[in-house]
Order: structure tokens, then sequence, then C-alpha cells
């Protein structure tokens, strides 16, 4: 059963075990990355074209905002051929209790019916947020799995 790992992160300054750490590689593509090696997948980053900043404070207020707009930041590519795949796994931060917007940009545009989701969401103790409830809301012909 083909599958891909479709993941985004950020590296710059996380939040990591209580403080502000700098991080030469985001956690959410160190799982990816994991998952990826165990299942054998392939992978894909999900990068918009306007980053969001390397400072901690000034990208959780652009998560934010971003939020608040409901924006679809536009993205520098999408995976080629999603419908070769038969199990998606989506790793993905906790911003502001779901994912980021350039996810919800990426589920918009692709079809994900028929296929069996994995939501893998990293965070520092906020958990999966509405992240779940808002992949089911944009993927609604998909088969999700939070096991």
């Amino acid at each position: 059963m083909p599958s891909i790992v479709i993941y985004f992160s950020r590296a710059g300054e996380n939040y990591v075990n209580g403080e502000i750490k700098k991080l030469k590689k985001g956690n959410t593509q160190i799982a990816a990355e994991i998952i990826q090696k165990a299942a054998g997948s392939d992978i894909f980053r999900v990068e918009p074209l306007v980053k969001y900043s390397e400072d901690y404070s000034q990208c959780v207020e652009e998560a934010k905002s971003d939020l608040q707009r409901n924006a679809r930041p536009e993205l520098e590519a999408y995976p080629d051929n999603i419908g070769q795949y038969d199990t998606i796994y989506l790793a993905y931060p906790n911003y502001w209790g779901t994912m980021p917007m350039p996810m919800f940009t990426l589920l918009e545009k692709l079809d994900l019916a028929n296929k069996t989701v994995f939501p893998l969401c990293t965070h520092e103790g906020s958990g999966m947020g509405r992240s779940e409830q808002d992949i089911k809301r944009l993927c609604p012909d998909t088969a999700q799995s939070s096991d």
C-alpha cells in the first residue's frame, strides 16, 4: 500500500520543554522523517510562499493573524500524483488549536477521497486541538485514524 508523509514544519525559534530554543530542524520534520523511515513512505514538505518568521513571538502572531483571517497562504508546490497513494500521514504542529493555515490550503486543493489519513500533531502539551475535526471537514471522504 503506497503511502506518503505530508508535513509542515518550521525551524528557528521553537517552544521546547518550557523554553524557547533555536532549532536547525523543526520538531514536526523530525517526526515526519521517523514516520517516513518506519513506513517506507514517500515524503513531501509543505512550504508556503511567504515563510513564517524564525522569531518565535513573531511567528505566533503571524499564525494567529492567518487563523483570524481564515487565510489560505499560497504554497510553493503540491505533491505530484496524490492518486497513487492509499495512505496519507499528515504531520503538523499545533498552531492556535489546529493546523497551520498552509495545511488548510493543501487539503482544500488535494483530492483525498477514499484515502486513509493518519494525522500527527506535534505540540508542547496542547494536544491535537480541533485539527482532527478540521481534517474531517476539509476531507469528508477519507477514512481517518488517530491510532
